[in-house]
């Protein structure tokens, strides 16, 4: 599993795959794939995530960079 795998799940918490696209403005499909390491998201997927999970971008790339 890569780090953005992993740390995404990290980060998700308690928050569904499908709560997460919502507030994301993604499709929940693409939460499945990057979770699953089966989709390397654009740039601009990453930063709809990140806002939703209130952290910064490299939070979810790094775990060293994790606040």
């Amino acid at each position: 599993m890569s780090t953005l795998s992993q740390r995404l799940i990290e980060l998700r918490g308690n928050l569904s795959q499908a709560e997460l696209a919502r507030k994301a403005g993604v499709p929940q499909s693409a939460i499945s794939n990057i979770e699953n390491g089966k989709r390397i998201p654009r740039i601009d997927t990453l930063q709809k995530i990140a806002l939703a999970l209130g952290v910064r971008t490299s939070d979810l790339l790094d775990e060293d960079n994790a606040s």
